[in-house]
């Protein structure tokens, strides 16, 4: 695996000159075959954050989204369940506890195979975009 990159000197330009309290999310709508729940904390529907998008999110068991081939970097750690992490190269299971790297620009497929679905972090670099995703048709 290549040396993880470094964030961008604006990743937290909200921060930059004291603690801002950030007292909510923002719901965001989800692709997929099931309702998954995503709120943003960081990014740039709720903090007018380019740099960096950091959301919460909650997907049901069976739930599976197209695939895609973003233009941005994803680091995830599962908090509960098991989110499958398909790439052109291998399939990971990655369980509560542990991490995934997504580099940008490869294609990617996100699902919850298992009953219970899965809770998330996800950490997109630059922030999540409708744009920049780049889902299957």
């Amino acid at each position: 695996m290549p040396p993880l990159p470094l964030l961008p000197e604006n990743a937290f330009s909200i921060l930059k000159s004291m603690p801002k309290l950030i007292p909510s999310p923002t719901r965001v709508t989800a692709a997929g075959n099931k309702p998954k729940l995503i709120d943003e904390y960081v990014g740039r529907i709720n903090t007018t954050t380019p740099g960096v998008s950091i959301a919460h999110m909650r997907s049901p068991g069976g739930w599976l989204e197209p695939g895609q081939t973003p233009e941005f970097e994803e680091y995830t750690i599962v908090l509960r369940g098991c989110l499958r992490v398909e790439s052109k190269k291998e399939t990971l299971d990655v369980r509560a506890g542990q991490a995934v790297y997504v580099a940008a620009n490869e294609w990617v497929r996100y699902s919850t195979p298992e009953g219970d679905g899965a809770e998330y972090i996800a950490v997109c670099l630059p922030a999540f975009a409708m744009d920049m995703v780049h889902r299957d048709t």
